[in-house]
């Protein structure tokens, strides 16, 4: 089985990935995705190729060009903690991607595989970002909707969460590995920033036959999730955020939940919360 959990890399520069998802890597098909932590004037380029890709500037600020086009200033918010939402560039497939840091900068590039080529890149402002809180007690979390089903796109869907100390998250567990009239297949992954960094996050993988994975992702660790349900747990004493990219055969999120959680679900079977616009 694919290792579920990818440790990022501390000595990475720059212009090195700090961690790197593959579809060969992963075992699957879709899902992309990479980090970078760069200094001023770092500069990374990556050819979105047969792939819909999508930058996300997590942390600082950087300059973004796709075949030409630049998006000047992209990103302004200190910390992945802090209550603003982040930007982001998306870019169809076949394009060239320039991102330069123009302070201490972490940003995310997600991938799909795309069979669409049309389309122009563009920016996705913070105000273009909705929020949702979401769950209540000890299972509320806040969650930015950076990409998701209300934008265009092929394949991609992007959140990110910040699950507060002593929370659950991606609960009542479900999963999304099957396609059916009621769920659909996406491929998933989990990258994870704690605070303080020094403490981790706790998330299970599992399905009903053969897979069952506890996992202990720290600061800048990834976790895969190809199948299975998949809660996150953030020990008291910490702040978890983890930024999620899917990707599947469609591009709508239909989920199932695991019925022996049947008595903590949502009458309706409902999870998300109410949607509002906000910075």
């Amino acid at each position: 089985m694919t290792e579920l959990l990818v440790h990022a890399n501390s000595q990475a520069t720059g212009t090195s990935p700090i961690v790197r998802v593959t579809p060969e890597s992963a075992g699957w098909t879709y899902v992309g995705f990479e980090v970078y932590r760069s200094n001023p004037s770092d500069t990374v380029t990556v050819s979105s190729e047969d792939r819909e890709t999508t930058v996300i500037v997590l942390e600082g600020t950087c300059d973004i060009s796709v075949d030409g086009t630049v998006f000047s200033d992209v990103g302004s918010r200190s910390s992945v903690f802090s209550d603003e939402s982040p930007e982001a560039i998306y870019s169809p497939p076949g394009r060239v991607i320039r991102i330069q840091a123009k302070t201490q900068t972490e940003f995310a590039i997600a991938t799909s595989s795309s069979d669409t080529f049309d389309g122009q890149a563009r920016r996705i402002g913070s105000g273009d970002i909705p929020y949702e809180r979401r769950g209540s007690g000890s299972t509320e979390r806040y969650i930015r909707h950076i990409l998701d089903e209300h934008h265009e796109a092929v394949k991609l869907l992007l959140v990110e969460v910040v699950t507060p100390s002593g929370n659950w998250s991606s609960y009542p567990p479900h999963k999304h590995d099957e396609e059916s009239s009621v769920e659909a297949y996406l491929e998933e992954t989990y990258y994870y920033r704690i605070n303080p960094p020094h403490g981790q996050a706790l998330q299970r993988v599992y399905d009903k036959s053969e897979l069952n994975a506890v996992l202990t992702p720290s600061d800048g660790d990834v976790v895969i999730v190809p199948r299975g349900y998949h809660p996150v747990s953030c020990p008291p004493g910490f702040t978890t955020y983890y930024l999620n990219v899917m990707a599947g055969h469609h591009r709508v999120w239909k989920y199932q939940l695991d019925e022996d959680y049947a008595h903590v679900a949502p009458k309706d079977g409902n999870i998300m919360g109410q949607l509002e616009f906000k910075k």
